[in-house]
């Protein structure tokens, strides 16, 4: 779906709300609740009192990475956005162009053969696309030192022309994030946990809520296209399969933490409903006529009107619900963005 609507850019939230006022911390954005059509409106802070006792809170543990690095290519300055490293070897990269303010533009993917000269010794040169969608991700081979290696010591946090200035990566670190053994992880932040503080996941604990890992590491969603999530892998295991089940068979609710765990708890249904432990790549995309089986409600965050993440939303929440919520959001003026205010929806 898209929304019949349009979000003032002075709703962008530009910077992380702990730097928008002394004393206040990640816990301190707002949130919309939509129960239906039925809209309220509350702080993050107050979590702990919208769910109950036996309700599950499926969070993604995917650490963001430094995905961001300057390059060359002949003589022009590029930058590149590294998305998904592939079971070859090969990177699925976005090339963009400097815009001379610190952030980027998008520019036009390709050919096949282009050369990229990155820092450290490490180069790449493009493939091939990564879809017949279009051309601007492609497959890229890397020559010269790791990758890894490369975002740890060149590389920089993705961030996009509405933020205010270039972040540390742990801004964009979320309270759940562990790295992973072979350093991937996600290109951009799984933002809708980043107001979980560890002083809020203690009460919530403490007051019979559960939580279940799950991992699904994030490509790069440009902020131009709007497009589809690409294929992503994602690990759904053991223990968070057997929790999710003992959920659903106890009758407390199955709330995701962003549409990113949307993806890997729907992506591990078998045939008969059950989660099953589950691990590898995923090209579901979540829509209205595919339904949700086993997610009952989603916190996530603001999305702009022409996102495919509002499918998902439709799916688990209503078109009715939806439309309602961000007209409540428009007039409340929440923010939008990573760094912005956030939405659950329950049922």
């Amino acid at each position: 779906m898209t929304l019949a609507v349009r979000v003032p850019q002075e709703l962008s939230a530009r910077v992380p709300v702990e730097q928008r006022g002394p004393g206040l911390e990640r816990d301190a954005v707002r949130m919309l609740v939509s129960r239906g059509a039925e809209v309220a409106h509350h702080t993050f802070r107050e979590l702990p009192l919208l769910l109950r006792a036996g309700d599950l809170l499926v969070v993604n543990t995917s650490a963001t990475l430094a995905a961001a690095v300057d390059g060359w290519t002949g003589h022009a300055r590029v930058v590149v956005h590294f998305s998904t490293r592939g079971d070859d070897g090969r990177w699925a990269v976005e090339l963009r162009e400097p815009d001379g303010r610190g952030t980027t533009r998008a520019r036009a993917g390709g050919p096949a053969g282009r050369d990229v000269r990155l820092p450290g010794g490490v180069g790449l040169v493009l493939e091939e696309p990564l879809s017949g969608r279009g051309e601007r991700l492609w497959w890229a081979r890397v020559s010269g030192p790791g990758v890894p290696g490369l975002l740890r010591e060149h590389g920089r946090p993705i961030r996009y022309a509405y933020t205010e200035r270039d972040q540390p990566l742990s801004a964009y670190q979320t309270v759940f994030a562990l790295p992973s053994a072979d350093g991937t992880g996600s290109a951009e932040m799984p933002s809708a946990a980043r107001p979980f503080t560890a002083r809020l996941v203690t009460e919530l604990v403490s007051r019979g809520v559960r939580f279940a890992p799950v991992t699904l590491h994030t490509g790069v969603a440009s902020a131009e296209a709007h497009e589809p999530p690409y294929p992503e892998r994602f690990e759904v295991p053991e223990a968070s399969a057997r929790l999710i089940e003992a959920t659903r068979a106890g009758g407390g609710r199955v709330v995701a933490v962003g549409t990113t765990a949307v993806r890997a708890v729907e992506s591990a249904v078998g045939a008969d409903g059950a989660v099953r432990a589950c691990a590898g790549w995923t090209d579901l995309v979540v829509t209205p006529e595919h339904g949700v089986r086993v997610v009952d409600g989603l916190l996530t965050g603001l999305h702009e009107p022409q996102a495919s993440h509002l499918l998902m939303l439709e799916a688990i929440a209503g078109r009715v619900a939806v439309e309602r919520g961000y007209e409540a959001a428009l007039q409340g003026r929440y923010l939008w963005h990573e760094f912005g205010d956030v939405h659950l929806v329950l049922p």
